[in-house]
């Protein structure tokens, strides 16, 4: 039988790793993550991470993931993979509208999936961006989430800006960082556009498909400006969380930052 390689990776480890990074208690805390990059090892799976997380910043503290649903769009629009135009107005017509408790964020990851579902955390409306929470701030975060505008001036991303939260990237980079969203929208630069967006939601007891504006989002250059941000001293605590790597950063000095870049390098 193969011997059994590497360390036990457990809540308490796993705690003990985000105190280290810099975790502190009573944060407001947006989480990025990937479970895979933690290692084999996990005992209790995501479910351990969750927990670690809320152990670390504590029941003063709001712990805040993307439980977004991009499925939930008009199928004139997908390509990974196209549907056949002849579906498009029964996907219209039938697709199921966001559900907060019941529509599952697929394409985030394990962690924000298994989080959303945990008693006492709260979603955002948006069919498309939403965010859940859970803490002392959980629902001041998610509430007031407006269609338009979905990680604008009136999102959990601007909240989280007004309560001095932090953005912890775990095992992902800046390409995952959606803070850097609010950036664009308060950023003036060449090229920058609105587009229509679509999706199936429950208002007044009734599903309707609804159209509302956002902004035409683009995150390639997301790397190149949080690799600037560090070179240019902006606050970057790095460490291990177990065999991931971790970023943990102020996300006002980020945002605020990312409005400057943008308008210099997108310009």
């Amino acid at each position: 039988m193969e011997e059994i390689k590497g360390e036990l990776i457990t809540v308490n480890t796993l705690e003990q790793d985000f105190k280290k990074l810099g975790v502190q208690e009573g944060m407001t805390l947006l989480v990025h993550s990937s479970f895979k990059s933690l290692g084999k090892w996990v005992l209790g799976g995501p479910v351990s991470v969750i927990l670690a997380l809320e152990k670390a910043i504590g029941r003063s503290g709001t712990l805040v993931m993307p439980t977004h649903t991009g499925d939930l769009s008009d199928p004139a629009g997908w390509v990974n993979p196209p549907v056949p135009e002849a579906w498009w107005e029964t996907i219209r017509a039938e697709m199921p509208p966001y559900d907060a408790d019941l529509t599952p964020c697929n394409g985030m990851g394990v962690i924000p999936e298994t989080f959303r579902k945990q008693k006492g955390v709260t979603r955002s409306s948006h069919p498309q961006v939403s965010f859940a929470a859970w803490g002392a701030h959980a629902q001041d975060i998610v509430s007031g989430h407006e269609l338009d505008n979905g990680l604008g001036e009136c999102s959990p991303i601007a909240n989280i800006y007004h309560r001095q939260g932090w953005v912890l990237l775990l095992g992902v980079g800046h390409e995952n960082n959606t803070s850097l969203h609010l950036a664009e929208h308060r950023a003036s630069y060449s090229g920058k556009k609105a587009v229509e967006c679509k999706a199936p939601i429950t208002r007044d007891g009734m599903r309707q498909w609804i159209g509302y504006m956002d902004l035409d989002y683009e995150s390639a250059d997301f790397g190149r400006l949080g690799a600037d941000f560090g070179r240019s001293g902006g606050e970057i605590l790095r460490g291990k969380i177990a065999g991931a790597d971790a970023m943990l950063m102020p996300q006002r000095q980020l945002v605020d930052y990312g409005v400057q870049w943008l308008e210099q390098h997108r310009s």
